[in-house]
């Protein structure tokens, strides 16, 4: 029985809008390449959603190491009930006094380290986060406790005010030139990683142009459509700039032979036990899974003061949980 669902708002609303490039090409992953002709995702989509928390109900005859009434996390879609194989639930239990809803966070809390671990970001460096939802927030939280200097930007001044909460230094993006900013901040070396995660081509370039002379652009979004506004003749070329692509279906390369996915998830749910990482105050919106397309037009219309959209499937009246 499902608890809480998470919607994102970088893959889901890529597919809401019909901009993921799984609605018009086939994703091969043996070949590990889009192929022209049919599509991987067809319309209308039947379950999507992978930031699920919920109870276990029923076991079959032969499962053991799960337990029925444990708290789970996992990936089963926006649905009330999933019927799932036992070992895609094997490590996978809430620890005692975790809010559930906290379960809903495994999944972009895993992309966030997955973009830090890409990072490769040493203690005492500055670190550029641009763009600040959820991962985006997570990803600031994350690297303030590892003693790097944050510099977190976004253009809403209410997103910016969580960054500085987690202990980062706001920029918004309206500044003026970020990147005269930022090396004004830095002594003039620019900064020493950047970690872009707006989706956003602009941005992209932005983010190019923070970086130092050899610095580290991590580009972890999932970006749409021809990248038009990227200019790399510029800074990119002259400054000697590192573009690293980070993805959750894998990890960086040189931490292959001791991390897995397993692992990214399994650290991430550690550290929200723990307290040292707190998805709670991005919590914005608890809304009832019945309107669940109510919750889409929000996360596609966004007010100011949203981060994260949860459906919560505990109440089906609609009243839905109250977040303070």
């Amino acid at each position: 029985m499902t608890h809480y669902s998470g919607i994102s708002a970088g893959t889901e609303l890529a597919t809401y809008r019909g901009t993921n490039p799984y609605l018009e090409k086939l994703w091969d992953p043996e070949a590990e390449l889009f192929l022209p002709g049919e599509s991987t995702f067809h319309y209308p989509i039947s379950a999507w959603g992978y930031s699920e928390v919920g109870e276990i109900e029923a076991l079959g005859p032969e499962v053991t190491g799960l337990g029925i009434g444990e708290v789970v996390w996992g990936m089963w879609g926006h649905r009330s009930h999933a019927v799932l194989p036992a070992e895609r639930l094997q490590g996978h239990a809430l620890p005692a006094g975790v809010d559930p809803i906290v379960g809903s966070f495994a999944r972009v809390g895993a992309v966030a380290l997955n973009a830090v671990l890409a990072s490769r970001a040493y203690v005492g460096e500055t670190v550029v986060v641009f763009g600040l939802g959820v991962i985006g927030l997570l990803t600031t939280q994350l690297l303030v406790s590892q003693g790097v200097d944050v510099i977190a930007i976004d253009t809403v001044p209410h997103r910016l005010e969580l960054a500085q909460k987690f202990g980062a230094t706001p920029l918004s993006a309206s500044h003026g030139d970020l990147a005269l900013a930022v090396r004004e901040h830095t002594e003039h070396r620019g900064a020493d990683r950047v970690i872009e995660l707006t989706g956003a081509y602009p941005a992209l370039h932005q983010a190019i142009r923070v970086a130092g002379p050899g610095g580290t652009v991590i580009a972890a979004s999932f970006y749409q459509g021809p990248a038009t506004a990227l200019a790399l003749g510029e800074e990119f070329h002259h400054n000697r700039v590192t573009l690293v692509s980070s993805q959750i279906g894998s990890l960086p390369v040189s931490l292959r032979d001791r991390w897995t996915p397993q692992r990214l998830h399994d650290t991430v749910i550690r550290l929200y036990a723990s307290g040292r990482l707190d998805p709670m105050p991005l919590v914005s919106h608890v809304i009832p899974a019945r309107s669940a397309a109510e919750a889409y037009r929000l996360v596609d219309t966004p007010p100011p003061d949203l981060v994260q959209v949860i459906l919560s499937f505990a109440d089906s009246s609609g009243a839905g949980r109250a977040v303070a």
